[in-house]
C-alpha cells in the first residue's frame, strides 16, 4: 500500500481524521512521514496525530506518532518506528487546528501528508 498519500493535499479549517488506512504489505516496517504545509494564515496552530490498530476499530489511548505543533509554511519528516509495533495493520491520521488573535477565527491550512517505508526512502539516497 506504501508508499502513498495518508493525506493528500487538501485545505483544513476544522478538527478532523481519516478513514482506516489498511497497511497491506507495509505493517510492520519503519515508516517515513513527510508533512507539509502549503499554505497558513497567521495566528493558527495545527497538530498531527497518527493512530494505529490491529484491527480497524480499536484505535488505543494514545497515537503511535505525533508531529510538534506547526504555525508555518515547510516540508517536516519524522520516523515512525512500526516495526517495533508489528501487531498494527490500520493506520488513521488526526489532525486539531486552533487559530487566535484577531480578523476571521476559521484556521486554514492547505497540507499533505505522504508516506513510505523508510527502507525505500534510505536507498534512494544512498544509489
Amino acid at each position: 500500500m506504501l508508499p502513498a498519500f495518508l493525506v493528500p493535499e487538501t485545505t483544513i479549517d476544522s478538527t478532523g481524521s481519516t478513514e482506516p488506512i489498511d497497511l497491506g504489505q507495509s505493517a510492520g516496517k519503519m515508516l517515513l512521514l513527510t508533512l507539509g504545509i502549503l499554505d497558513v494564515v497567521e495566528q493558527e496552530s495545527l497538530d498531527i496525530a497518527l493512530w494505529g490498530s490491529a484491527d480497524g476499530e480499536d484505535w488505543g489511548e494514545d497515537p503511535i506518532r505525533t508531529f510538534p505543533q506547526k504555525f508555518y509554511e515547510g516540508t517536516y519528516q519524522i520516523l515512525c518506528p512500526l516495526d517495533a509495533q508489528p501487531d498494527i495493520r490500520y493506520l488513521r491520521v488526526d489532525w486539531k487546528v486552533h487559530r487566535w488573535g484577531v480578523g476571521s477565527t476559521t484556521p486554514m491550512f492547505r497540507v499533505y501528508l505522504f508516506a513510505e517505508p523508510f527502507a525505500a526512502y534510505a536507498s534512494r539516497k544512498t544509489a
